[in-house]
């Protein structure tokens, strides 16, 4: 049984075409690739590659200037957030969330609209691995080519469960039987018709937005198309501590806002999404409140418990 696309890469003795993460006395991070005959500079000295080739992970080298350096792989959140950019990446802690709260599993069917440069196709063709598709759509050439390269790089060559188009996911969706769709992108509601019509019963979708309003136009227009049930709205905030002894206390520096997320699940054809029975606030919908795009006031009134 072959090993599955880019395990290879990920154990055993440093081969040349590695990624090597060096980490310094001060846990700086220097990412780089492994070929024979070159070097590595840095102000504090350098050292061949060739003293890594073949050396185990976890290996401590020295530049002339004799400092060490710890050598490893870099893990895929390191990898992602150290790599070539065109549009910014979605960090790992969003892409942890994508992955579990949209259940991506070994083999499933997924649609991704917003490549940008290609940080969460990584985490996606890991979930879904070899027996499984990831189709990407991205608009911009330019930010597809930069995607393309890092995909590539981390695993080595090309995924045999990827597809990259550029182009509008609106116009140019013609997949069907979808078991995930997660949009990456400004108007996420512009692609909600061509989205349920490519995803299966209970299948899900899963939108990363970056602002409130686009938050609240989204959930809307979600509940307003019929097909999808209630969506869930969520956003992660990541804080690192300071461990030193008795000095135990949380860092300074934290990764808090980069983005909220949501998630629905498909509905069955013909069927009709069960009656909210959520009270909401006082003033949450005024009298000349429309919703989104809708007609009028009547289309949009909150069900009362």
């Amino acid at each position: 049984m072959s090993e599955p696309t880019g395990a290879a890469r990920r154990r055993g003795p440093f081969q040349v075409g590695d990624q090597v993460q060096l980490t310094d006395p001060k846990g700086r991070h220097h990412t780089f690739t492994l070929e024979a005959g070159k070097s590595f500079h840095t102000h504090k000295g350098s050292f061949p590659h060739d003293e890594l080739i073949g050396a185990p992970e976890g290996t401590v080298v020295r530049t002339t200037g004799n400092i060490a350096y710890l050598a490893l792989r870099p893990l895929l959140p390191d990898y992602v957030l150290s790599m070539p950019r065109g549009a910014a990446v979605v960090y790992p802690k969003d892409a942890g969330q994508i992955l579990a709260m949209a259940d991506i599993f070994p083999g499933a069917r997924v649609v991704e609209a917003g490549v940008g440069s290609g940080s969460l196709s990584c985490f996606l063709l890991r979930a879904v691995g070899d027996q499984g598709m990831l189709h990407s759509y991205e608009r911009r050439p330019d930010f597809a080519e930069i995607a393309a390269e890092n995909v590539r790089r981390y695993f080595g060559g090309e995924h045999p469960a990827w597809r990259l188009t550029v182009g509008d996911l609106q116009d140019n969706l013609s997949d069907t039987d979808v078991d995930r769709v997660i949009l990456d992108m400004l108007a996420p509601w512009e692609c909600l018709e061509a989205v349920s019509k490519a995803l299966v019963p209970g299948g899900m979708l899963c939108a990363y937005v970056a602002t409130t309003t686009q938050l609240a136009r989204t959930v809307e227009a979600i509940r307003e198309h019929g097909t999808f049930n209630e969506p869930s709205a969520w956003e992660t905030m990541v804080r690192t501590w300071h461990v030193e002894g008795l000095a135990v206390r949380p860092d300074h520096r934290m990764i808090g806002h980069t983005g909220f997320l949501l998630t629905a699940r498909r509905l069955a054809d013909g069927v009709e999404p069960p009656l909210r029975r959520r009270r909401p606030a006082k003033g949450a919908y005024g009298e000349d409140y429309a919703g989104w795009g809708a007609k009028d006031a009547s289309a949009t009134t909150p069900p009362t418990a």
